[in-house]
């Protein structure tokens, strides 16, 4: 695949650090990646290379695609799924942990409950470092498969209506999917109640991008123009107070009855998990995406590993 976009050793820390150009190339290699992805085809493009997998932060996706994206490559893999597993219960710093685990890998994927943590790693660590979620803020390989995805549904991405539904405030892949739809001129729509609302600096920054998202709670309102919608899960664990999350836990469900106004062709995505916030009986709806969504994971973080530690089909 010829292109003047080179990610070999780069760090994949946000979003913002992306162009439309370097989001549509990965895309493109994410297409190539699909045999693979599928077990279609074999390859061995990073044989004898070595991957840091280190989740500090509950994870059953994100964690299990990045080793099956890692292992359809040929790479090795050192899965470090909690900090009880580490030197950080002795009190070593998160960056000396990362400057060893540097020192034994090739590229580090790094899952953390602190918003930031991504970035500390890419600033200590020679080889490239790929954030997998930070806390409440960036998720990046979420929004590239979530892109990859509506293209592969709709065709393009351009110009789309697309409804973001429930936790705004604190779901750290809408923060990533929002800025990168204003790359396509997607019209953006925002349901949740006030206390769940989009922070107001990403909407001032969405604004300078030319974006002015309508905001809502009420879905009734707006699904009937919508071509994708974007639900997240009410996140218990990211609220500092218990009576806050139960006052909001539940409030919006998604069932055949509420996308009986949609268009035939609304595409439903969800990063999951999800709790209640989708019905079981969309599941078997044209509508459903989400588990696709989820499979996507897998080609599109191939196409990440593969540009940034150099392998080539």
């Amino acid at each position: 695949m010829s292109s003047d976009v080179n990610f070999f050793g780069k760090d994949i820390v946000s979003m913002r650090d992306f162009s439309r150009k370097d989001v549509e190339y990965i895309m493109d290699l994410a297409e190539e990646m699909l045999p693979y992805a599928k077990g279609e085809k074999r390859t061995k493009c990073l044989e004898g290379k070595i991957l840091g997998n280190l989740f500090f932060e509950p994870s059953t996706r994100t964690r299990m695609s990045f080793e099956s994206a890692a292992y359809r490559l040929g790479l090795h893999v050192m899965d470090v799924t909690q900090t009880s597993m580490t030197s950080i219960t002795k009190g070593e710093t998160l960056a000396d942990t990362i400057r060893m685990v540097d020192t034994y890998c090739d590229a580090i994927v790094l899952r953390h409950p602190n918003e930031g943590a991504a970035r500390l790693a890419a600033n200590v660590a020679d080889s490239p470092v790929i954030n997998a979620g930070d806390g409440a803020g960036s998720h990046p390989t979420q929004t590239l498969l979530d892109l990859f995805t509506m293209k592969r549904s709709k065709g393009s991405i351009d110009d789309l209506n697309i409804v973001l539904l429930g936790d705004l405030k604190y779901g750290r892949t809408v923060h990533s999917l929002s800025h990168a739809l204003t790359m396509f001129g997607a019209k953006l729509t925002f349901v949740a109640p006030e206390s769940l609302q989009m922070p107001h600096d990403i909407i001032e920054s969405l604004k300078s991008k030319g974006c002015n998202p309508y905001m809502t709670d009420d879905l009734n309102d707006v699904i009937q123009d919508a071509d994708v919608l974007y639900v997240t899960r009410i996140q218990r664990e990211r609220f500092p107070d218990p009576n806050e999350y139960k006052k909001v836990a539940g409030m919006y469900r998604v069932n055949n009855e509420a996308l009986r106004e949609s268009k035939k062709d609304l595409i439903v995505m969800h990063p999951l998990p999800r709790v209640d916030e989708i019905a079981p009986e969309v599941d078997s709806t044209e509508h459903a995406k989400y588990f696709e969504q989820a499979f996507n994971g897998i080609p599109i973080r191939m196409a990440l590993l593969a540009s940034v530690m150099g392998g080539e089909l």
